[in-house]
């Protein structure tokens, strides 16, 4: 939870304070040591989290086009603009 909200200090103490209060929570020393280790940590956790979400690193190619209806049973879709656009995604050096 601390990590996917990127909590500040301030939202980590009182997400903090909140779990040593409830039942089957957290006790103050286990509430100290993460928060310590979150501040030492918080921007590689982060980066980390960042890196491991992202589908692919670059955008290769792009191609994008609007096509206009001229013939359809229904005379209200016609002349109704449809874009269409492709997307080639890759990682760094390959």
């Amino acid at each position: 939870s601390i990590a996917s909200a990127d909590m500040d200090l301030n939202q980590l103490e009182a997400f903090l304070t909140a779990q040593t209060k409830k039942q089957g929570g957290i006790t103050p020393d286990q509430a100290a040591v993460i928060a310590k280790f979150w501040k030492n940590h918080r921007a590689q956790i982060h980066e980390s989290l960042i890196s491991q979400s992202r589908w692919d690193n670059v955008l290769k190619n792009m191609n994008w086009r609007v096509d206009l209806k001229a013939q359809l049973r229904h005379i209200d879709q016609i002349n109704t603009p449809v874009a269409i656009v492709e997307m080639e995604l890759g990682k760094n050096g390959q």
